[in-house]
C-alpha cells in the first residue's frame, strides 16, 4: 500500500534539527513521541548532535539498524545490539510515565523496516539489584547465560560477563561501562562502574538493573519454539545443519539472529514501541524504503537459489555450491513490507517553497563562499565580513559552527586578523539568544552548510574555507597501549647462534649433566654435528632472518663463521666511519633558519581532517627544528594512515617558502606518483613549483627535472632512486624528507646527506628500522610519535568465517555500490587463476585486475596505476600490496586462505 506523506519545505540541515524540536514540543501536549526516519546512521548521530545544541529539553532516544546485510551468515556487533535492546527499553519506559515532556525517536530506514522484539518478553526479561541487599550469585549467573551474555576471562564489550569468587563484572546494555558486582557472601557490598580497557573502578552506584544482552533469549521455551518453526518451515534438519544443532544445544551461533522471529510466537514493529506517534522523515526516505524492500527480496532470493543448488552437491564443482547450509527465513517474517506507516508523515525537505504550499519553515541553504575562494587573489574573509554585516542590519544572529575545538580555535585566529572582532563562544542555542549586538556567536557543530532562518544565519567553516572530510570527534575511551611481542620457535627452523654460526633447531632435549637434568635446545650443523644450548642461555640464539630456502649450514667448530663475521664488522666499522664523519660535520656547521611565514595559518587551514593531538606536537615539533639554526634530523613514527604525510607537506611548506629546496624520497614510483599527486594539489597557489623524479617519468621530462633541480626553478622534487643517482645536483637543498625509510639502505640515504652538510633531515616511517630505532632513543635522532587515529577513523571489523559465496559477492557489490573498491589477496601466485574465474562467475558486473610479483615491473606498475585510477573494481593480488599505498576508495579486503599468511603479513 503506498503513502502520501505531506512535506515541509525550507529543511536544510541544521534547520531540520530546529523543526523537529517544534514539532516534538506540540507533541507533547497531546503526550505524543515525535519519530523522525533519517536515511541512515550518520545522520541520526548528526541531528542527535543538532537537537542537543538548538533543543537540550527535548529527551532524545536512538535505534539504530543492525550492520550487517540482509540473511548473511555474521551477527550483528554486540555494541549495535546493545544499543537496540536499550533503546527498545526506554520506549517501553516512555510509555509507562505520566510527566508530560517532549521526546524524540531518531531512527534509520533499515532499522524501521525490520521488526523488532516484542514488547512483553523484553518488558519481562529485566533484573534489578541494590548495593547492601541480598542476591543469589547463581540466581544472576542463570539470568545472564539465559539472556545472551556471554561468560569471559575478562568483560570487555557488552553482553560479557566474568565471576571471578566473590566478584561479578557485567557489561549490560544500555551502560557506557561495565559495572563490578562486590558480593560478601550474598550480600551486594558493593557496585562500581570500571573502564573495560584497564579494569581500574570508578563511580560507585547504588542500584543496576539488566536487560537480556540478545534481541533474543536461549531459555527453553524459545529454543522449542525455534525448533517448531524451522521444522514447519525447512522440514526435517539435515545432520550438518548447525544453526539447528546449536540453538537446540542452547548455544550462540554467529549469524542466528537472522531468525529472530522463530524464537517468538509473533513479531512488533518499532512503531508498536510508541502507539500513536507523529512522524516525520528526511525528504529522500520513501524512495530508500522502497530501495531497500528490493534490496532485502534480492537478498532472500540469491539464498534461497543457493540453497536449492547445495541440496544436489553432486551437480557442479562450482564455487557457488560449496558453504554450509543456509534456509533463509521468508521476507516477511523479519520485515516490514507494507508502507502505510509512512501515512500522514511528514518529509523535512531541504529545498524552498513554492508559494502555493502551505507549511513553510522560513529557512534556505546558507552562503557558500566557495565562488570568492575560486577567485585568484579572492579576499573570503572580506566576504564573510560584508555578508555578517548585511545579516545583522538584517536583525540576524550570526552563529559561526566550527568542526572541532582545534579547528575552532584557529578559525577564531583567522577572522580575528581578518577584522572580524566580538566573537562569543556559544554552548548552546539559548547562549546564540543572548549575543548582544554587534556579537558573533562560534560553536563546535556538526553541520557541513550553513543555513538561513528569520531569526538566524549560520555559517559553516566548510562555507568558509571549503571542503573537509573530517566531522567532530566521538567520545573515545582511554586506551592503554600495551606492546607484546613473542617469539617462538618450531623443529626445523634456521637459528643463528653467536659464536658457531647458522644451524637448525631440532627441538627440546632434557640431557642429565651429573646428577642435574638440564632443558637444552638441540641445534645440528654441516655433517650433522650437534650442539647443546641450555634454556636459559637462548639469548644466544637469534632467528634466522632471511629466506630460509637454500642456506647452508655452518660447521661447528669451524672458520667459516668467524671470517663472515669478521668481514662484515671490518665493512660495518668503514660505513659508521664515514657515518660518523658526516653526522660530525653537520653538527659542527649551523643549519639554516627556516622560519613560519604569515601564509602558514592559510595553507594549514587547507588539510581536509581535523589534526589530532600527536599530530599537532609532531608538526609543532617540526617546525621548532627548522627554525632552530640547527640541521634538522627528526623522526616521526606513526602507523599507516595517521597523518604523517601531513607533517611533511608543512614542512616542506615552511622550507621552501623560505627559498631553500625540498626533496622528498619515497621507495616505489606508486609511492611517488601518489605523493607527487598530493603534493602538487597542496601547493597549487602558492607559486611553488613541484615535479616528480621516477622511471614513470619520460627520460626527456626528466632531464628537464633535473635541470629545474640545479637551476633552482623548481622548489620541490618528489622522487624514488633516480635522486640518489651520480650527477644529482641541486641549486639549494634544504631540507630532505625520506617516507618509509626501512625501505632504503644506509648508504642511499646518507648519499643526500653529502650533498650540502647542513640539510634539515624528516624520516617518516611505520616500522623504523633497529638503527634509526636506536638513534632516535638515544638522542642522536629526535623522534616524534603519532600514535592517535585520525578523527572519526572507524575500527576495522574483521571476521573470520568459512568460504561463503554469497558473503563474498554482497562484499564486493555493497563496496561497488558505495562507490569503493576491493582487494582479494590469495597467498600463492598459482592460486590467482583459479581465484580470479570463481570471481568473474560470482560477480560478473565487476571489472577483476591481477598483480603479483613475477610480472614485468612495467606491467605491474601499468596495472597498480589503473586500479589506482578507479578503472578496476577488485584488485586481485598476492602479499606485494604490503606497501603503504594510499587507496582511499579500497574499504574491503577479502584474505583468501587467511591461514596461509604469517601474523605480521596479515598486520600488514
Amino acid at each position: 500500500m503506498k503513502s502520501n506523506p505531506t512535506m515541509i519545505p525550507g529543511c536544510p540541515e541544521g534547520q531540520d534539527a530546529r523543526v523537529l524540536a517544534e514539532r516534538a514540543r506540540a507533541s507533547m501536549a497531546e503526550d505524543r513521541v515525535l519519530v523522525h526516519v533519517a536515511l541512515d546512521d550518520a545522520r541520526v548521530a548528526v541531528l542527535t548532535e543538532l537537537l542537543a545544541f538548538f533543543a537540550p529539553d527535548v529527551a532524545v532516544i536512538c535505534f539504530p539498524a543492525w550492520d550487517c546485510l540482509p540473511y548473511d551468515r555474521v551477527s550483528p556487533n554486540p555494541e549495535i545490539v546493545a544499543a537496540r535492546v536499550s533503546a527498545l527499553t526506554q520506549l517501553i519506559v516512555w510509555e509507562g510515565e505520566k510527566r508530560r515532556y517532549p521526546r524524540v525517536l531518531l531512527t534509520t530506514v533499515n532499522a524501521i523496516t525490520q521488526k523488532v522484539t516484542p514488547k512483553g518478553p523484553l518488558s519481562a526479561s529485566s533484573f534489578t539489584a541494590e548495593a547492601g541487599r541480598r542476591l543469589d550469585p547463581a540466581a544472576l549467573q542463570s539470568y545472564l547465560s539465559r539472556n545472551g551474555y556471554s561468560r569471559t576471562d575478562t568483560v570487555r564489550e557488552h553482553g560479557e560477563y566474568a565471576v571471578r569468587g566473590g566478584i561479578i563484572d557485567v557489561y549490560p546494555s544500555g551502560y557506557l561501562n561495565p559495572i563490578r558486582i562486590d558480593l560478601f557472601g550474598d550480600e551486594i557490598e558493593a557496585i562500581k562502574e570500571f573502564d573495560p580497557v584497564t579494569q581500574r573502578t570508578g563511580r560507585s552506584l547504588e542500584h543496576f538493573s539488566l536487560t537480556q544482552a540478545m534481541e533474543f533469549t536461549l531459555d527453553d521455551e524459545s529454543i522449542a519454539r525455534f525448533r517448531s518453526g524451522y521444522r514447519d518451515l525447512f522440514g526435517v534438519p539435515r545432520s550438518e545443519d548447525p544453526l539447528y544443532a546449536a540453538v537446540s544445544e542452547g548455544r550462540r551461533y554467529n549469524g542466528m539472529d537472522h531468525w529472530l522471529p522463530l524464537f517468538f510466537d509473533s513479531m512488533d514493529t518499532l512503531l508498536d514501541y510508541t502507539p500513536g506517534a507523529a512522524i516525520t522523515m528526511d525528504h529522500d526516505v520513501p524512495q530508500a524504503c522502497s530501495e531497500r524492500a528490493a534490496q532485502v527480496a534480492d537478498f532472500y532470493q540469491a539464498r534461497k537459489t543457493l540453497a536449492a543448488a547445495g541440496t544436489d552437491r553432486k551437480k557442479s564443482k562450482d564455487v557457488s555450491l560449496s558453504g554450509s547450509v543456509y534456509h533463509p527465513l521468508p521476507v516477511v517474517h523479519l520485515y516490514v513490507v507494507e508502507e502505510n506507516w509512512m501515512d500522514g508523515a511528514a518529509v523535512l525537505s531541504p529545498f524552498v517553497a513554492l508559494e502555493e504550499e502551505l507549511t513553510v519553515s522560513g529557512a534556505r541553504k546558507g552562503r557558500d563562499f566557495g565562488d570568492i575562494r575560486a577567485l585568484p587573489g579572492g579576499d573570503v574573509f572580506g566576504a564573510v565580513k560584508e555578508y555578517v554585516g548585511v545579516r545583522q542590519g538584517a536583525g540576524c544572529q550570526i552563529l559561526i559552527a566550527a568542526y572541532s575545538e582545534g579547528s575552532k580555535e584557529r578559525l577564531k585566529g583567522l577572522l580575528d586578523h581578518a577584522g572580524i572582532e566580538n566573537l562569543k563562544d556559544c554552548g548552546f542555542y539559548e547562549d546564540v539568544k543572548k549575543l548582544k549586538s554587534g556579537q558573533i556567536g562560534i560553536t563546535v557543530l556538526a553541520l557541513e552548510r550553513g543555513f538561513v532562518a528569520p531569526d538566524l544565519t549560520v555559517m559553516t567553516e566548510q562555507d568558509i574555507l571549503g571542503d573537509r572530510l573530517a566531522r567532530k570527534a566521538q567520545k573515545r575511551k582511554k586506551a592503554d597501549n600495551f606492546l607484546t611481542e613473542v617469539s617462538s620457535l618450531a623443529p626445523g627452523d634456521l637459528v643463528v647462534h653467536m659464536e658457531h654460526g647458522v644451524g637448525r633447531f631440532e627441538g627440546l632435549e632434557t640431557l642429565a649433566v651429573g646428577k642435574m637434568l638440564h632443558d637444552c635446545l638441540k641445534i645440528v650443523y654441516a655433517g650433522e654435528d650437534k650442539l647443546f644450548v641450555p634454556v636459559e642461555n637462548i639469548e644466544v640464539l637469534s632467528r634466522f632472518g632471511s629466506d630460509e630456502g637454500a642456506v647452508p649450514l655452518d660447521k661447528l667448530g669451524g672458520a667459516g663463521w668467524q671470517a663472515r663475521k669478521a668481514k662484515v664488522k671490518k665493512d660495518l666499522m668503514r660505513i659508521a666511519d664515514h657515518l660518523l664523519k658526516i653526522a660530525a660535520a653537520r653538527t659542527l656547521r649551523d643549519g639554516e633558519k627556516l622560519p613560519v611565514n604569515d601564509n602558514y595559518e592559510d595553507f594549514a587551514a587547507h588539510f581536509p581532517y581535523d589534526e589530532t593531538e600527536d599530530q599537532q606536537r609532531a608538526i609543532a615539533a617540526v617546525l621548532e627544528d627548522l627554525d632552530k639554526g640547527h640541521p634538522m634530523d627528526r623522526l616521526v613514527c606513526g602507523d599507516v594512515g595517521f597523518g604523517k604525510t601531513e607533517v611533511a607537506l608543512r614542512a616542506a611548506y615552511v622550507a621552501a617558502m623560505n627559498g631553500v629546496q625540498v626533496a622528498v624520497v619515497v621507495p616505489t614510483t606508486l609511492l611517488a606518483r601518489q605523493h607527487f599527486k598530493n603534493f602538487f594539489s597542496r601547493f597549487q597557489g602558492t607559486g611553488l613549483r613541484v615535479e616528480q623524479l621516477s622511471r614513470m617519468v619520460a627520460p626527456r621530462d626528466a632531464d628537464k627535472v633535473r635541470q629545474g633541480l640545479k637551476d633552482g626553478s623548481i622548489n620541490i622534487v618528489v622522487g624514488t632512486h633516480a635522486l640518489f643517482a651520480k650527477g644529482m645536483g641541486f641549486a639549494n637543498l634544504g631540507l630532505l624528507i625520506v617516507d618509509e625509510e626501512q625501505r632504503f639502505g644506509v648508504k642511499q640515504k646518507e648519499r643526500l646527506k653529502e650533498l650540502k652538510e647542513n640539510v634539515h633531515v624528516l624520516t617518516l616511517t611505520a616500522t623504523p628500522i633497529p638503527r634509526t630505532l636506536q638513534m632516535s632513543l638515544t638522542g642522536v635522532k629526535e623522534m616524534s610519535l603519532i600514535a592517535t587515529p585520525p578523527v572519526d577513523r572507524l575500527a576495522v571489523r574483521t571476521f573470520v568465517l568459512p568460504f561463503d559465496p554469497m558473503v563474498v559477492r554482497e562484499a564486493l557489490m555493497r563496496e561497488r555500490h558505495r562507490g569503493g573498491q576491493s582487494f582479494y589477496v590469495c597467498p600463492r601466485v598459482k592460486d590467482l587463476g583459479d581465484v580470479e574465474e570463481r570471481l568473474k562467475a560470482l560477480v560478473p558486473e565487476l571489472k577483476i585486475v591481477t598483480a603479483h610479483g613475477q610480472l614485468p615491473s612495467t606491467d605491474l606498475e601499468d596495472r597498480m596505476t589503473a586500479f589506482y585510477d578507479g578503472q578496476y573494481d577488485i584488485l586481485l593480488a598476492t602479499n606485494i600490496i604490503e606497501s603503504g599505498i594510499d587507496i582511499p576508495t579500497a574499504n574491503t579486503m577479502i584474505v583468501h586462505r587467511a591461514e596461509m599468511f604469517g601474523l605480521a603479513q596479515l598486520y600488514q
